[in-house]
């Protein structure tokens, strides 16, 4: 018989609701399914981690697994992990988003802080509908408490992450990020191209699939972070 249980993401859409049952046959079968389903999805292959460039270790593996759950592995395909999504932010830091390293380091350890307190324990180590109810908390804007610390809201830092995440499991590889082509293949891009066949143009068949960084084109140019500030170059009065 085919495995019936839910996909890690149908998980993530019933998240809010296992985690607010306190107990129950619907609170103890959600969490079966997490569990069955978090051990299939850590039995894929993982790429090795390069490097590490602008984060820590422990800032990485907290990242990582935040992916992990927004864009998880599942019978669709590979997720944020596979591809490499931690890589491209971590590259990001370092160098265009440079200026938003220490929102990472205060929103992490302030993660860290709120799972301690309202979960018993650091959040790589919290079962998987607690790290889902957590990252529900911080992303509603309720991860408040005694010397927790996020700068903002908790709100603000789910945002931040999230945005990252998404732009480094479905951007262009060249940023270090959608390794292997994982994103576009969930997403069923094809990829960037400069010119279409006819038949591709009359959706008769599927287009054919662009394995290649927009910037392996000459008609592209690589994106440049202007630091002058907005106006800077306009003529004086």
């Amino acid at each position: 018989m085919a495995d019936q249980s839910p996909s890690r993401r149908d998980l993530l859409k019933i998240a809010s609701t296992a985690a607010g049952a306190a107990a129950g046959v619907g609170a103890s079968a959600a969490a079966r399914h997490a569990e069955a389903a978090e051990q299939r999805a850590r039995a894929r292959s993982r790429p090795a981690r390069e490097p590490l460039t602008a984060l820590t270790a422990h800032e990485a593996d907290l990242l990582d697994r935040i992916a992990e759950l927004l864009v998880p592995s599942d019978a669709n395909g590979p997720g944020a992990t596979e591809a490499m999504a931690v890589r491209y932010i971590d590259r990001a830091l370092a160098g265009a988003l440079a200026d938003q390293r220490d929102a990472y380091r205060m929103g992490l350890e302030a993660l860290e802080r709120y799972a301690r307190q309202t979960r018993g324990g650091p959040f790589l180590q919290l079962p998987e509908t607690k790290q889902i109810s957590l990252l529900i908390d911080v992303e509603s804007g309720t991860a408040t408490g005694a010397n927790v610390g996020f700068t903002g809201s908790s709100a603000q830092f789910f945002g931040l992450v999230r945005g990252h995440v998404m732009q480094g499991t479905f951007g262009d590889p060249y940023y270090g990020g959608n390794e292997g082509f994982a994103g576009w293949d969930l997403l069923g891009y094809p990829g960037v191209r400069t010119t279409v066949t006819p038949t591709e143009q009359k959706l008769l068949s599927p287009p054919t699939r662009v394995r290649r960084s927009a910037y392996d084109s000459p008609m592209f140019n690589k994106a440049i972070v202007d630091t002058k500030p907005a106006g800077s170059d306009r003529d004086a009065d």
